[in-house]
């Protein structure tokens, strides 16, 4: 297929590029390249001939519409988003603007191009969104495909509007969409301002090591190179108008996740003291979700995905990637608001 890929420079979307490439697939990657994107993300696929860049913003219809005229996919993966909640809280306008306000416009671009192609029932149109989207949950539960709606934070929210809009095309419109909430992402390329990363990296810094709270929040952990192969396994497989749950099936509290990091990082790292000695429990982030835990079942047996990496040695491959690639997390930490405490204004 000629997929066209928002968000290629970026974390998820740029493993997804990689990945999509690898597996012969013409990706023409579509991006901004605003804050969090970086086109050395995808300098192992740049002088494939299977791979075409365009920099341009998913709310400029003209770029847009030229861009499907000259490329001609035969599907949209949506990536493109700003996805950092902290950074949400702070600046909720640019989720709205990005994410709402993008996820329409690019709706509306994808529309009218499949619509003069004579609305082919092979194309796709696969919006990728996160489990946020669903809420908190207490301490026992998973979030189906069926979970009600209750997001909790301007980023969430954002992503919530942009689901509900891919859903509204698809029933008012006829547009063949498919649908994924994932499970937080961790692995190579992460930009470090996230929670993996800000460990990863300031434990190598010997400096304090933030953790929300009491670090009793829970996540399930998706390395992001499974969560690529399960993208592209519902874009061939997932049937038109379905919506599919990816998680890790790996669910640790924030508190034990940065310890094993902390202890690989001992025995990559040794340094005079356990790296866990500069744990750091700081004021929690506002609204800060509870616990968040997603049921594959339908992916598994509608589409016989699961994921193939555990968490431990997904921390393990993390590590090993940011001690192997120091000029790639250098130069982004440069950049505004990496290194800062966000999310405080509130």
């Amino acid at each position: 297929m000629k997929l066209l890929i928002t968000g290629g420079a970026g974390f998820i979307g740029s493993a997804v590029v990689r990945l999509a490439v690898a597996r012969g697939h013409e990706v023409v990657n579509l991006d901004a390249l605003t804050y969090a994107a970086c086109l050395d993300n995808v300098a192992s696929v740049a002088d494939s001939p299977l791979y075409a860049f365009e920099k341009a913003d998913i709310r400029d219809r003209a770029a847009l519409d030229r861009i499907f005229a000259q490329h001609r996919p035969d599907a949209v993966m949506h990536l493109a988003a700003e996805s950092h909640v902290d950074r949400s809280i702070d600046g909720p306008g640019d989720f709205i603007s990005t994410n709402v306000t993008g996820t329409y416009t690019l709706l509306e671009a994808a529309r009218a191009w499949w619509t003069a192609q004579g609305r082919p029932e092979t194309f796709r149109f696969h919006h990728i969104s996160t489990d946020e989207v669903f809420g908190s949950l207490g301490p026992t539960g998973q979030f189906t495909e069926d979970t009600p709606y209750d997001p909790r934070s301007p980023y969430s929210a954002s992503k919530a509007a942009s689901d509900h809009l891919v859903r509204a095309w698809a029933e008012t419109y006829g547009l063949p969409v498919l649908l994924t909430n994932c499970s937080n992402n961790y692995g190579p390329f992460h930009f470090p301002e996230k929670l993996v990363p800000v460990v990863i990296l300031n434990a190598l810094a010997g400096k304090p090591i933030p953790v929300y709270g009491t670090g009793a929040n829970v996540r399930d952990w998706l390395y992001v190179e499974d969560h690529a192969d399960a993208l592209l396994c519902v874009l061939e497989k997932g049937r038109p108008g379905r919506n599919y749950n990816i998680g890790g099936e790996n669910e640790r509290t924030n508190i034990d996740l940065v310890r094993t990091i902390c202890a690989i990082l001992d025995n990559r790292r040794p340094d005079a003291r356990p790296h866990a000695d500069l744990i750091t429990f700081v004021t929690d982030r506002p609204g800060h979700d509870a616990r968040y835990a997603i049921d594959p079942t339908r992916i598994r047996t509608e589409l016989g995905w699961r994921p193939s990496v555990t968490v431990d040695e997904g921390l393990e491959r993390t590590v090993d990637w940011y001690l192997a690639n120091e000029p790639w997390w250098r130069a982004l930490q440069a950049r505004a608001g990496v290194g800062q405490r966000l999310g405080t204004r509130a």
